[in-house]
């Protein structure tokens, strides 16, 4: 029996990288996963339905159940269609994994508004996008009398939360939006039987190795009988206990890389100064002096 048994999971972006880990982990595990993915270049251009088609394929031939999905969830109608799939597929939909990405790097002075625009709807509107139909699904399970037990799973990085990135002001907002839209769904939908965290993960993928500064590090060579630290497939056990049935966590944001799992703390009030009537350039200048 797996840990997932029954379960049924929609996961983005999961032709290649990290996502294609989290599906086939998640067929061994018992669940039966949508595989969406659009099948585009890193930038996001393009389309292929191959990506995705494949690792249904694995899946299947592993004796797992998956369909494929190339519906692009940076839409609402995409992510409308994708969640509508996974119901009449198998009957329900229990698990959100949102994972899908691209990379539209640039410094800020050269960034255009397409890359800035292109970011930001495939990550953070893209999350929110499956999101949003999947809550409106389980609302009204949940509404209709159902017992939900459902989990969402959204993929931050650390690039927009604790290892900011330069070159990626897009990637790296998008990033840290999806971070804060997981902490607000956490508040808003365990009354329907909900539970959303958030990961940031650190490992090797077609982006990481297009990354600015990153790609070499990504690169090197691992030893044959060594741990990869870098493989991707480290990343997907967290998400797969996350979507687990029984799972305590709600509301968290998980830092994990190789053998490496470490909860993330957001914002959190520092040094504070104090006034008891109007406030002066000058004694905020005085007062801050020692905190630059």
């Amino acid at each position: 029996m797996g840990s997932l048994d029954g379960r049924i999971a929609v996961i983005t972006g999961a032709g290649r990288g990290i996502g294609r880990e989290h599906a086939l982990l998640f067929g061994r595990e018992g669940a039966s996963v949508v595989v969406n993915d659009l099948g585009g270049a890193n930038d996001g251009s393009g389309a292929d339905t191959g990506p995705a088609q494949q690792v249904v394929d694995e899946i299947v031939e592993a004796g797992g159940q998956a369909v494929a999905n190339t519906d692009n969830v940076a839409t609402w109608a995409g992510a409308e269609a994708l969640v509508r799939q996974a119901v009449d597929a198998f009957g329900r939909l229990d698990v959100v994994v949102n994972n899908a990405g691209i990379l539209r790097d640039g410094y800020i002075p050269g960034l255009t508004e397409q890359q800035w625009d292109d970011v930001i709807a495939v990550h953070l509107k893209g999350h929110f996008a499956v999101l949003h139909h999947a809550s409106v699904y389980w609302k009204e399970r949940s509404k209709a009398g159902e017992q939900v037990a459902a989990s969402v799973i959204n993929t931050a990085s650390a690039s927009g939360t604790f290892m900011p990135n330069a070159g990626q002001s897009n990637y790296g907002a998008a990033k840290a939006a999806i971070a804060a839209v997981s902490l607000v769904a956490a508040q808003e939908l365990p009354r329907y039987g909900v539970r959303v965290n958030c990961i940031a993960p650190i490992a090797r993928t077609r982006l990481t190795l297009a990354t600015p500064g990153m790609g070499a590090i990504f690169a090197q060579p691992v030893a044959e009988g060594e741990f990869d630290a870098f493989n991707p497939a480290n990343i997907s056990p967290l998400v797969a206990y996350l979507a687990g049935e029984k799972c305590p966590h709600n509301g968290k944001v998980f830092g994990v890389q190789g053998g490496s799992i470490q909860e993330l703390v957001g914002w959190q009030l520092g040094r504070t100064i104090d006034t008891e009537g109007p406030w002066t350039i000058d004694d905020i200048a005085e007062r801050t002096a020692e905190w630059a």
